[in-house]
């Protein structure tokens, strides 16, 4: 019975595979109107004179539908003759969009359309069409858009396709809160999330509209804030966004932060072969780890000094792995295991998505390039430079096979963002106020070059600035700034003098060393110095045109944890600047330090010190305009510019400059306030010496005050209080008790 049942099997798989064996010599085409019969042969890989089974016909119906021409397909074989009878799809004469005005965001709805003109109407593709419209309005706010279709027939086979779109109230954030076992108060969270509350002033911003990559952002950073704060188990439990009132919107995060986690122990495992030598840097990072509360940040520190490996091309084919286990009394232990990667290289990079940045600006951000080793952890790092650019509203990659089986394709998607914003700035005192106005694009001509114009005023004076700056100028890992501004001070009336400056300056900043950050530059400046009977005689001296070009550098060392709501580390800045040509050839030195030391209970304490001169080389005056005075931020307590040396009733600065300050938060005053931060400071600092006049008093005096200031999140902004009591003053000074201090942007 077996043997039966094999002989009849065998038969019929002989015989079925017999009815598309043949050599077929000719093609024939019925039904086609547009598509030629020799498109047909090329789309659908048909080769003559070859022996055509059962596997080639499914190839080549698979191959003539994958173009979407096609609505019906059927083929046979006579003889040595393939008989291939099509259907074809409607082509998509116009597509017309109704209900939109903006010709931009007709454009954006185009370009990302499958039925676009000349396209094969298909139904199902019109329909994702339609729901990739709706998520694309969703996602920029306009949650109760309605997007409908409709189709004309014309007398050529092909369709009028029209978009009707009701794109209804964008719908905006009116409250954004925060709740669960959060841990940190919401005035803290609400800075570290990109979405904003809707604000009557906030006009131009689109962060105050739903938006559900916003939001994914919002999750992802907070998610990481936390992390760096050591809550391991962080959770973002739920993220709901229920209607409020008026087309607007509650947007809630619900957060169970858990426990704070100490690392316990850190350790490198490496391959057999790998040495141990090249990983010095790797282990002492290791080491910095133990004992200390659990850092996402001091994680990614330690993988950076595996990217250093990577790139000094030690090892091409790395991959890194780090696990973590927690165990008992919130302890993590770690694990870094280094690996061999599989031996890849990188056969062509696709960047899509790019409408307006420059492509050369996206592959210039890449650690790796089309012919090098593919490398995990340098893909990673080129990821993550993208995003830092902070042009990106998202940035996604994916990798498929080559064309050889050892090279890989690497496909970056990036999603564009807007990159313009203007921001306002008000402070006031007991004695008088400032405004200071800003309007700044980050990614001008699709270049990432940042465009900032600047306006700041006060009761005397008024300052405007223009600054360009091209963070990879000429690719050289190397940022080049170019300032223009110009500045009125105006004195006339009470002390008798007014000074008019106006030039601009070109200079470079980039990592010199780890950490360590050279910023030189070359300024040129006009000034006109003009003075009134009320002036001093020594004022009066200075009447006149200068002009001076001086060399100016900084060395910045940064070994700050991180650069937001720093809590631990140092930064120390120096900087000097050197008259090239000048009347007085003034030669200035300035240095500022500051240090971070974190405490229980969250309390972080800042010490700082700072320090400036300004001296002629030639024993000439320094000239009133380059005079120093305190930044405000280091006295409180005390009227910016209303200390130190007079001359006829004006404060005209001093030759030295110097102060030492103290400030820590107060996370156990109002610990409920969420909208509420507290930090309590003292300041001691002095402003002396006066080379033009040995008869002027240079108040050789210290100043110092202590406070309260109260960072508040308002309905208005956020706001800046200072209140403060001056403990040593000079006669002469002007106190200042109570300052604030508010930024916004529209």
């Amino acid at each position: 019975m077996k043997k039966l049942l094999f002989i009849f099997v065998t038969f019929f798989l002989v015989n079925f595979s017999s009815v598309y064996a043949a050599i077929i010599d000719e093609v024939e085409v019925k039904n086609n109107i547009r598509i030629s019969k020799e498109t047909i042969v090329t789309y659908g890989d048909i080769k003559l004179n070859k022996n055509f089974e059962s596997k080639d016909i499914n190839d080549i119906l698979k191959n003539l539908y994958n173009t979407n021409f096609f609505k019906d397909i059927k083929i046979e074989i006579d003889n040595n003759k393939i008989i291939i009878t099509v259907e074809e799809n409607k082509l998509v004469q116009n597509v017309i969009i109704e209900g939109i005005k903006s010709k931009s965001l007709k454009k954006s709805i185009l370009e990302n359309l499958f039925s676009k003109n000349k396209a094969p109407f298909l139904i199902y593709k019109l329909r994702e069409d339609v729901n990739r419209i709706t998520t694309s309005l969703n996602n920029n706010g306009y949650y109760f858009a309605k997007v409908t279709s409709t189709t004309v027939d014309n007398e050529n086979n092909t369709i009028n396709l029209f978009l009707n779109i009701d794109l209804g109230e964008k719908a905006k954030i009116d409250k954004i809160e925060f709740i669960g076992d959060k841990k940190i108060k919401d005035r803290t969270l609400r800075n570290v999330i990109v979405s904003e509350e809707n604000k009557f002033w906030k006009f131009i911003s689109q962060k105050v509209y739903l938006n559900e990559s916003l939001i994914s952002r919002d999750k992802r950073l907070l998610k990481n804030f936390y992390l760096n704060k050591g809550y391991y188990d962080i959770k973002i439990i739920t993220t709901s966004v229920n209607y409020y009132n008026n087309s607007s919107f509650k947007l809630t995060y619900k957060i169970d932060s858990g426990p704070k986690y100490t690392v316990n122990s850190a350790k490198l495992i490496l391959p057999n072969n790998y040495d141990i030598v090249n990983f010095e840097d790797v282990n002492l990072a290791l080491l910095k780890l133990v004992n200390k509360t659990y850092s996402f940040n001091r994680i990614s520190k330690v993988v950076k000094e595996i990217d250093k490996v990577s790139l000094l091309r030690e090892y091409d084919f790395i991959n890194a792995e780090v696990n973590e286990t927690t165990i008992a009394n919130n302890k993590i232990d770690i694990v870094f295991k280094i690996k061999e990667s599989e031996n890849l290289y990188v056969e062509r990079i696709n960047i899509l998505g790019n409408n307006v940045t420059q492509e050369n600006v996206i592959r210039n951000s890449l650690e790796i390039d089309e012919g090098d080793p593919f490398n995990e952890l340098l893909n990673a790092k080129s990821i993550n430079n993208l995003k830092s650019l902070n042009i990106f509203k998202s940035v996604n990659f994916d990798t498929e096979k080559g064309e050889n089986v050892n090279t890989k394709i690497v496909n970056i998607n990036v999603e564009e963002k807007p990159t313009g914003e203007i921001t306002l700035g008000a402070g006031f005192g007991t004695d008088g106020g400032t405004i200071g106005f800003s309007v700044s694009e980050n990614n001008f001509l699709g270049k990432n070059i940042k465009l900032t114009t600047s306006l700041r005023t006060t009761e005397t004076s008024l300052t405007g600035g223009f600054q360009i700056i091209n963070p990879n100028f000429n690719y050289s890992n190397k940022s080049l700034i170019t300032n223009i501004e110009s500045s009125n001070i105006d004195k006339l009336a009470d002390n008798g003098y007014k000074t008019t400056k106006t030039g601009f300056s070109v200079g470079t900043r980039y990592e010199q060393y780890e950490n360590t950050y050279f910023s030189p530059s070359i300024s040129t400046y006009f000034e006109d110095v003009t003075t009134s009977t009320k002036a001093s005689t020594s004022l009066k001296s200075q009447s006149g045109n200068y002009f001076e070009n001086v060399f100016n550098y900084s060395l910045d060392f940064d070994k700050r944890n991180q650069r937001f709501q720093t809590s631990d580390g140092t930064r120390t800045i120096f900087s000097q600047s050197i008259p090239l040509y000048s009347e007085e050839y003034a030669l200035s030195n300035t240095l500022q330090s500051d240090k971070w030391i974190k405490f229980k209970d969250s309390i972080i304490a800042n010490v700082g010190i700072y320090g400036s001169m300004i001296n002629s080389l030639n024993d000439q005056d320094v000239r009133i305009s380059d005079r120093l005075n305190l930044p405000r931020n280091k006295l409180k307590g005390f009227k910016f510019g209303g200390i130190g040396p007079v001359d006829a009733g004006d404060y005209v600065g001093g030759n030295y400059a110097a102060s030492i300050n103290f400030d820590t938060t107060l996370p156990m005053i109002l610990p409920s306030a969420e909208n509420i931060d507290f930090r309590y400071f003292i300041d001691v600092a002095n402003i002396w010496g006066v080379d033009y006049s040995s008869t002027i008093d240079d108040s050789n005096t210290i100043r110092s005050s202590t406070g309260v200031t109260i960072d508040w999140f308002t309905p208005i902004g956020p706001l800046n209080f200072s209140f403060a009591q001056d403990l040593t003053k000079a006669t002469t000074d002007k106190t200042e008790s109570f300052q604030f201090n508010l930024g916004t942007t529209f």
